[in-house]
């Protein structure tokens, strides 16, 4: 079973993450940000992970160190469960629609980080979380997992339906991305013999 468990404490954050890749979807998650809260617990469900994730954060300032934090090392968390990446399938991607919603994403378990982001949320705020934040956790996640990934877009006039509809693609997307490959158990998906 592909786990990990982290623990990230600055000045501005501390995080305790723990996280299953083969779960069952199940999460137990207290960030101190209701929104994301939200978010996590559905992208656990979707992408059938176990994850708990604890953060106590300077909210008092905004929730930007907590958001971007949170994806920090969830991304570390990703790259540690996956190990040498033997045996997975490395790519996924996933169209999903939400509503009046239709989000594309696409993710290349590759080593290399990247992150492509096209979004129009319509809106500042979702409740009294920031939209800007939502591409600042993608940034953080992609930074540490060391994977590219693409987040699209492509209809949709509801921010909360257009935030909640790329956590769910991701999920799916990655879901697809670290199943093990039953055709090719021990072997890194890539001619050059290594992911980084």
């Amino acid at each position: 079973m592909r786990t990990a468990e982290i623990n990230r404490k600055t000045a501005e954050t501390d995080i305790r993450l723990s996280l299953t890749l083969e779960g069952a979807g199940r999460s137990k998650i207290d960030t101190g940000v209701g929104f994301l809260d939200h978010m996590l617990t559905l992208f656990a469900k979707h992408g059938r992970f176990d994850l708990d994730v604890q953060c106590r954060g300077d909210n008092y300032v905004d929730d930007h160190h907590s958001a971007e934090d949170i994806g920090i090392v969830l991304g570390q968390a990703f790259a540690e469960a996956l190990g040498d990446k033997k045996g997975i399938v490395r790519y996924g991607s996933f169209l999903l629609p939400m509503d009046e919603a239709l989000i594309l994403s696409a993710v290349d378990l590759s080593g290399r980080a990247h992150l492509s982001f096209t979004a129009d949320f319509g809106c500042e705020k979702i409740g009294s979380f920031d939209t800007q934040l939502i591409k600042e956790f993608w940034l953080g996640f992609v930074r540490t997992s060391a994977c590219t990934l693409h987040i699209r877009q492509l209809a949709g006039e509801n921010g909360h339906h257009i935030a909640e509809g790329m956590f769910k693609s991701v999920a799916r997307s990655l879901k697809a991305a670290v199943a093990l490959d039953p055709d090719a158990p021990d072997e890194i998906p890539s001619t050059k013999g290594v992911l980084a």
